[in-house]
């Protein structure tokens, strides 16, 4: 399962609607390899759901996430910080072994 902060669901709201996105869409997280520590996150709204997908729901906010990247992300968070240091969702994910600088990659 992969869950939502508070403030990442405040965010997602807000940046959904300054987006326009179309009614049903969701936040869809994935993986794929790259980055500086060989995996990295991905995510973007979406309002297609494939075959493939598994779909999560926290605080009222739908998660999609494929087969595959949930095996990276189970038990996963997602939360926003708006701090001085940088301002955008992150990835707490409990599976991470190491985790680069910037917070975009991660290794296993």
């Amino acid at each position: 399962m992969i869950t939502v902060s508070e403030n990442a669901k405040t965010q997602a709201i807000k940046l959904m609607a300054e987006d326009n996105s179309p009614e049903g869409s969701f936040i869809r997280v994935g993986v794929k390899g790259g980055g500086c520590s060989g995996l990295t996150y991905n995510l973007a709204f979406d309002h297609v759901i494939n075959d493939n997908d598994k779909i999560f729901e926290d605080r009222g906010i739908k998660i999609v996430c494929d087969k595959k990247s949930i095996l990276y992300l189970a038990g996963t968070e997602l939360d926003f910080s708006g701090g001085l240091n940088g301002k955008g969702f992150i990835f707490n994910n409990p599976n991470a072994n190491r985790t680069c600088g910037c917070g975009e990659s991660f290794s296993m």
